[in-house]
């Protein structure tokens, strides 16, 4: 019969606070968001971000399915300490989110007025729907190692890295791109947010998967 452990209870939260800081942030910056829309482009421009999210989660799903859903093996694996395979997935799960992540930016691109379509009919709504989201699709490219990062330091049991990983991805990052870039850039700015987001984060990710390398021997 087990008992209650209360060590291991708060380590195990701890390690999936990145998962909870993802949720918290992305509700916070929303709020960056539509304030950033209403501002530069009015109700048709919060109408459109709500449509752009509905349509991309579908796509970043996937990423999160497949990082959710290969985070056991990676931690079964480094626990064992088979380090071969640990290589083997870790290199393959790179492979994988690259060619996931252009297939995805094409084909959102290329589907970008149909997929919209199913929300909206209205000309102007759709045409700023299909604008916006085709800018958007072009941080399919590179989120996808981002969130494979975040999911791979939880397998591994480093929540800490992990939580750096998700808030600066999905909370320093995107408010500072949203407010920034529209100064710039007007409404393209806030289109063009989530990518610039992505890729600040995408140079963060890459240091922590180079600077621990050696210690979780997955290279």
């Amino acid at each position: 019969k087990t008992t209650f452990k209360l060590k291991i209870f708060l380590k195990v939260c701890g390690n999936g606070a990145s998962e909870l800081a993802t949720n918290i942030s992305l509700s916070i910056v929303t709020i960056f968001y539509n304030a950033q829309l209403m501002k530069y482009l009015g109700i048709n421009g919060v109408s459109a971000y709500g449509i752009m999210m509905y349509i991309g989660f579908i796509f970043i799903s996937i990423f999160l399915g497949y990082a959710v859903g290969c985070a056991p093996i990676i931690g079964f694996h480094y626990g064992a300490n088979n380090r071969d395979e640990l290589k083997n997935i870790y290199k393959k799960s790179l492979q994988i989110t690259a060619i996931a992540g252009v297939s995805m930016a094409i084909f959102a691109w290329v589907f970008a007025r149909p997929m919209s379509m199913i929300f909206v009919r209205e000309e102007t709504l759709l045409n700023l729907t299909v604008e916006g989201l085709r800018l958007y699709a072009l941080s399919f490219l590179v989120c996808g190692f981002n969130i494979f990062a975040s999911a791979f330091f939880t397998a591994l049991s480093n929540g800490t890295v992990s939580l750096i990983i998700s808030f600066f991805r999905t909370f320093v990052c995107q408010i500072v791109a949203v407010l920034v870039l529209p100064i710039f850039m007007d409404k393209m700015g806030i289109w063009l947010a989530s990518l610039v987001a992505e890729l600040v984060s995408l140079f963060a990710t890459s240091a922590f998967l180079y600077f621990n390398r050696e210690k979780y021997g997955y290279v």
